[in-house]
């Protein structure tokens, strides 16, 4: 298999609701693949699959066996503990012993600017503090592949450029991104790749350069072309 992940015909469906439809997709070794489109059309559910947490009802998933994965969601869940037991947790789960773990956990959060508030309770901190925190456990376990769901949604201007900082860091240290986001300015900013949905279904996927100012947007989707242009009703 040529990439990290490659998706063929995937179909998912919760209950009624068709939420994919004969998806095929590739993700490539160190690129940025921004997925955008409208509430409902099935980023989040495309996220999941890639990473595993939702299986199809029809289609294939194929994974290189050797790159780990992590995942950050819009509203990281914090563990009832300081923000350092929140990540020292993960990696003794992984199999780390509880005394490097804390070490690397040090670590993780000075890597995100939190080594100062080391031993405060994880969920007294500010929204933008834990979104940095969920960034740190993740980062900490070392995945070649970094998944995000929207995850300046809820932040001030403040706190979205040092969680973008961040993952532009990550992404210059050779991670892979793959981000669900409404801002199209930070689509801009962090994608290398644009994939459009719509109703479940991938109409476009361009480079970003392409996406936003190359006639092939047009040319491959008037949806995705009238979702730019912020006509879409």
């Amino acid at each position: 298999m040529s990439g990290l992940i490659k998706l063929k015909g995937v179909d998912v469906r919760f209950g009624a609701v068709q939420a994919l439809s004969g998806i095929d997709l590739r993700v490539a070794a160190g690129e940025r693949l921004a997925l955008i489109g409208s509430n409902g059309s099935g980023k989040s559910t495309l996220l999941r699959v890639l990473h595993g947490l939702v299986k199809p009802v029809a289609g294939s998933v194929l994974r290189d066996s050797a790159a780990r994965q992590a995942m950050v969601f819009q509203r990281p869940h914090m563990l009832r503990t300081s923000a350092l037991n929140n990540v020292a947790l993960g990696l003794w789960i992984a199999g780390e012993r509880w005394r490097r773990a804390r070490e690397r956990a040090l670590l993780a959060l000075g890597r995100v600017g939190l080594g100062e508030v080391a031993l405060r309770s994880a969920r007294a901190l500010s929204g933008g503090q834990q979104q940095r925190l969920a960034l740190a456990r993740a980062w900490s376990l070392k995945p070649d592949v970094l998944f995000l769901d929207e995850p300046t949604s809820s932040l001030d201007p403040h706190a979205k450029r040092e969680v973008e900082s961040l993952m532009a860091e990550f992404a210059e240290g050779g991670m892979t991104l793959v981000f669900a986001s409404h801002n199209l300015g930070q689509v801009k900013r962090l994608a290398t790749r644009v994939v459009y949905l719509e109703h479940g279904r991938v109409l476009a996927d361009l480079p970003v350069n392409e996406f936003f100012n190359g006639p092939r947007l047009v040319q491959t989707s008037r949806e995705a072309d009238l979702f730019v242009k912020g006509e879409l009703a």
